[in-house]
């Protein structure tokens, strides 16, 4: 099975032949690449860029860190491991993220201490939500769909 996936809008579009463990980390600049409470990564196995490539920032002195250069969708952690570089993909830009479910938390030290209470966050109202429905109805989207597209499809459409 081929495993596609992207930024949001469309410039880098990536296949890969399979995926490894897939994890989130909390260390800082995880929480800052990703401006997110963990950064949701997966190994990718025979990736190809398909569309584009991610431009990238060398955030420490053993990896570096892909992103759309159009967009700033996060795409990419990569290092080396044993003398062999390795690429994990970040979980949201797979057109299907539900392929890559944790399983396994790295990093435990810089977990932001109300992480393990996120779940007992309420939901926004009804109420709340009846008064967005204006503003939710009016959104016309410029996301890449989840799927391939042809190359001369117009994207980035941003």
């Amino acid at each position: 099975m081929t495993i596609t996936g992207g930024c949001q809008c469309g410039a880098v579009r990536f296949e890969a032949e399979s995926l490894g463990r897939a994890s989130i980390c909390h260390c800082r600049m995880c929480q800052k690449a990703f401006g997110a409470f963990f950064g949701p990564l997966v190994t990718a196995h025979g990736l190809k860029w398909m569309r584009g490539e991610p431009k990238r920032f060398a955030s420490s002195n053993k990896a570096r860190r892909g992103f759309c250069g159009h967009c700033g969708t996060p795409l990419t952690y990569e290092y080396e491991w044993d003398g062999k570089p390795v690429v994990e993909i970040a979980i949201g830009a797979l057109d299907d993220p539900e392929h890559a479910p944790p399983a396994v938390q790295v990093n435990p030290e810089n977990r932001l201490s109300y992480f393990a209470t996120l779940h007992q966050v309420p939901d926004r109202g009804a109420d709340d939500a009846a008064k967005m429905q204006d503003f939710y109805d009016g959104i016309v989207s410029n996301l890449h769909p989840d799927h391939p597209t042809d190359e001369g499809e117009d994207w980035p459409k941003g």
